[in-house]
């Protein structure tokens, strides 16, 4: 997803890693496990830090950790609906990006936000 907002090929971040597209799509199908290394190379290059890999891990996946077997720990569902894999949601934050001015962009942020707030204007 992150490579999709960043109009980055696969083939651009395979030579940023050093990889071949084909080697990025394994890893973006999930056919390929990604090491904690390749991780770190992966956040340098889309331009994020290593924990936005994980803000939408699934709940089998939470479940499945060691930490919550051994200890049987529930955690609050902060799960939102899924907004962020929308080609609509895409499409609106590289609008946003577009935006080079500092100022323009505060004030549309400002604006969406605002909207937000009004009622009939709810995502559901």
């Amino acid at each position: 997803m992150r490579r999709s907002l960043l109009g980055m090929s696969q083939e651009a971040l395979g030579a940023a890693l050093g990889l071949t597209f084909q080697q990025v799509q394994k890893y973006e199908r999930g056919a390929n496990r990604i090491g904690a290394s390749r991780l770190y190379d992966l956040a340098r290059a889309l331009g994020v830090g290593v924990d936005f890999f994980y803000e939408e891990i699934s709940e089998e996946v939470v479940a499945s950790s060691p930490r919550h077997m051994v200890h049987a720990v529930r955690e609050p569902d902060m799960r939102q609906p899924d907004m962020l894999g929308s080609r609509e949601t895409l499409d609106l934050v590289r609008a946003y990006y577009r935006i080079y001015d500092p100022e323009v962009r505060r004030r549309v942020h400002q604006l969406a936000k605002a909207l937000g707030t009004v009622p009939g204007f709810l995502v559901e």
